[in-house]
């Protein structure tokens, strides 16, 4: 049976792996929603719309007959409170805009802070790692439960499957993330290149000496498609990881190698990339000059201050695969490949030098 995919988040880290897997698979049509149409990935039909607006989304929507919908984006507020009402109220839009289309399958991308609290209870708890997705939602506000909530709603009344997924560190090809890690430790990288500034890696002891996953947005996409066309993967919630387990003090040399640098001493204390890179602008702006690279703001092209609170973490944080090995999902991926690659892909792009 024909197959179109309808990407919610298409320019994101996830979104954009999806849809060039999607792509490179040939026997999908894929639609991607993205309110920034600029270098989109190709064979991609582009549908400009806001998530928050249900009227100008369904009628964005009406001409389109998608058959399995990825949610791969959200929108951060101030307050939890407000990520719980205009990340619930995204979702809602959405289905509502789909209903009566036929789908068949819908896909929600949430994470790991479905284990850990949101960004304002982050980490009070701790729960036992592995993560494994049959342990209970926290005592808090979390806007993945209010997403999760609205798309079982709309399952049981438009009578499609769904699964969830749930990430941990993203690491991929994107420019303009707000989590995207691997641009951030390119930035960093670049920006201790030409100042001779120590590259140091920024987080704490713990984080630099514990056991640790990340999740390549290849993999995701993966496993995204076979749960939304494989039985075994229908109506449930999946952990989503490389597979792979590492430590940062073994990992860090490797991504200073990458760049011609040394990695520095860990100093036992966390040094923060939004401190330390605080007047990183002008050495930035002299680097995408003196390189003929591509003009990104250092702000748009890195999120110090979500790789700081990823790194900044004093508890232990890696997720099992278990659940989805023992279904029939077996991909794994190489965890400094996952870096390698995308550092790669932004320098081809010309983002990076």
């Amino acid at each position: 049976m024909k197959k179109h995919a309808l990407i919610a988040g298409v320019s994101g880290i996830i979104g954009r792996h999806l849809a060039e897997h999607l792509v490179a698979a040939g026997v999908w049509e894929v639609s991607g929603i993205s309110r920034n149409a600029d270098n989109l990935p190709q064979g991609v039909n582009s549908i400009a719309a806001d998530l928050t607006d249900r009227a100008a989304l369904t009628a964005s929507l009406k001409a389109l007959q998608p058959t399995h919908v990825f949610i791969t984006t959200w929108s951060r507020q101030a307050t939890e409170a407000e990520n719980c009402k205009v990340n619930g109220a995204m979702v809602e839009n959405l289905m509502a805009a789909i209903e009566g289309k036929g789908v068949r399958h819908v896909a929600l991308v949430t994470g790991l802070k479905h284990y850990l609290g949101p960004f304002e209870a982050y980490a009070k708890t701790k729960p036992v790692t592995p993560f494994r997705e049959e342990q209970p939602r926290l005592p808090f506000a979390n806007f993945y439960y209010v997403q999760e909530d609205a798309v079982y709603a709309a399952a049981e009344k438009q009578n499609f499957t769904w699964s969830v997924h749930r990430p941990h560190t993203l690491i991929g090809y994107a420019v303009g993330n707000a989590m995207n890690m691997a641009s951030t430790l390119a930035a960093y990288a670049a920006i201790a290149r030409e100042t001779g500034k120590p590259f140091v890696f920024p987080g704490t002891s713990q984080q630099y000496e514990g056991a640790v996953d990340i999740t390549d947005g290849r993999i995701i996409a993966k496993q995204l498609e076979w749960a939304a066309t494989n039985a075994n993967g229908f109506n449930e919630a999946f952990n989503i990881v490389n597979g792979e387990v590492f430590r940062w003090n073994w990992l860090w040399p490797r991504i200073a190698a990458y760049f011609g640098l040394e990695a520095a001493e860990h100093p036992g204390k966390p040094t923060p990339l939004e401190a330390y890179m605080a007047d990183s602008g002008p050495v930035w702006d002299r680097i995408v000059a003196k390189h003929g690279l591509k003009k990104v703001p250092i702000e748009k092209f890195a999120s110090w201050w979500h790789t700081d609170l990823d790194l900044g973490r004093e508890l232990e944080s890696f997720a099992s695969m278990t659940k989805s090995y023992d279904l029939g999902f077996n991909a794994y991926q190489n965890s400094v490949d996952s870096f390698t690659h995308a550092f790669d892909r932004l320098r081809q792009e010309r983002y990076i030098p």
